[in-house]
């Protein structure tokens, strides 16, 4: 276990943002429920969205028998059961733990970790993230001070091809062509060079870190960003608690190269399919399981990634579109997302997701991806550019660009029916 080391007193900064809770985090998990309209939510976290072939079938099984029948995907790669009886709480987590799936109930929420989906299976990444990925885990789950981190905290592990290094995680290892590893902190614009090996434990110790630091501070945080001082500035009691567990390092200027996620189709040794709105049916869940060589592969952008062996892709992935996932690369599913709208969410004014199913036709193939919010507070929306699509009172939606280096342009739209009059008076 890395033990948590004391630093000098960090200095706060006028460019800083500083953020307080008010409250303790209530993100949810599997040994903590959310309770919401629909019944009881658990949040799965499947580190690096790796699944083995028995636990994504444990988890379908527990969508079927306890939840709602589906499997919603997150932003990051993880799981939620909805629809669950509170009385289910004990059962759900005897199932998981037989799984695989909880290998420490003192961390289950801070298991959160992006990492590159197509690393190892399509040639194009500096190097297969998998031994970072387990190392990061296997030490986030046996350090006593992590668990002090809270539910949002996000670690990224980018192969080099800058899929995951864009999400704005807290916590970012990216491979280098030189045959390093720089670790970044939040948006900050240097980085610490680190060797390959080291790099996973170098990340549990920027994250200690950052915990000493909130302490100091005396406010309560959960991201890099909340805290009263610079990510660029965090780095130096990073550097110096890397020196003093023996592991070698050098600033850098940070790599900023961005690549999308997959696109569904055949990509080298796997193929990757599109889960509209994130919303999986066993059925669709279980051709999944079925057709994976060994691990399905959840992405962080709603997605999943199956490396294969034997069966020919096509053959594959027109089974997968027999049940509704998407494999055409320009389907404009891939632009739209949405929170869980009506019923599930008290909140929410709108039946947001019937509503971006129904207006499907009006996605342009080129334009900005939609969001649609069932209220102001755009649960679950992306990073980036976009359009928000977000319900208003009394009915209808205000719709808003968000494009960066550009002043918001909104209008209003009183029926969804009128989406594309809507987006061309913002947009064109």
């Amino acid at each position: 276990m890395l033990a948590a080391m004391s630093t000098p007193a960090l200095r706060s900064s006028p460019q800083a943002t500083a953020v307080s809770r008010e409250r303790g985090d209530a993100c949810p998990g599997t040994l903590r429920l959310h309770a919401a309209d629909d019944g009881a939510l658990a949040r799965v976290r499947i580190p690096g969205g790796v699944l083995t072939v028995p636990q994504a079938e444990a988890l379908g099984d527990a969508a079927e028998r306890l939840g709602d029948g589906d499997l919603h995907l997150t932003s990051r790669g993880n799981v939620q059961l909805r629809g669950l009886a509170e009385a289910c709480a004990g059962e759900l987590a005897g199932l998981l733990d037989a799984a695989g799936l909880l290998p420490s109930h003192g961390h289950e929420r801070v298991r959160n970790i992006v990492a590159s989906p197509l690393s190892g299976l399509d040639g194009r990444g500096v190097l297969d993230v998998r031994p970072w990925l387990t190392a990061l885990d296997t030490a986030l789950c046996t350090s006593e001070a992590a668990q002090g981190l809270s539910g949002r905290f996000l670690f990224a592990l980018d192969d080099g091809r800058g899929d995951v290094a864009g999400l704005d995680a807290d916590v970012t290892v990216r491979a280098t062509a030189d045959g390093g590893a720089h670790l970044g902190l939040g948006a900050a614009g240097t980085a610490l060079l680190v060797p390959v090996e080291e790099a996973a434990r170098a990340a549990l110790v920027a994250a200690e870190t950052f915990l000493e630091a909130a302490r100091e501070s005396g406010a309560r945080v959960w991201r890099i960003e909340e805290l009263d001082l610079p990510a660029d500035e965090l780095l130096d009691p990073v550097g110096r608690r890397l020196t003093a567990e023996g592991i070698r390092h050098e600033r850098r200027a940070r790599e900023t190269g961005r690549t999308d996620g997959p696109s569904p189709g055949a990509l080298g040794t796997g193929l990757s399919v599109h889960v509209p709105l994130g919303r999986l049916t066993v059925r669709q869940w279980r051709e999944l399981t079925d057709i994976a060589d060994g691990e399905l592969r959840l992405t962080p952008w709603r997605g999943v990634v199956l490396p294969t062996q034997g069966t020919p892709a096509e053959e594959s992935l027109a089974r997968l579109s027999a049940t509704g996932l998407v494999t055409d690369p320009d389907s404009p599913w891939l632009r739209v997302g949405a929170c869980i709208g009506s019923p599930g969410c008290a909140k929410s004014r709108a039946d947001v997701r019937t509503d971006a199913a129904g207006a499907l036709g009006a996605i342009e193939p080129h334009g900005l991806p939609l969001y649609w919010s069932g209220c102001e507070r755009r649960c679950g929306h992306p990073r980036g550019d976009r359009v928000d699509v977000v319900a208003a009172p009394g009915g209808g939606y205000r719709l808003s660009t968000a494009v960066s280096g550009q002043e918001p342009r909104s209008t209003s739209m009183d029926d969804p029916a009128r989406l594309a009059t809507a987006l061309a008076a913002i947009t064109s």
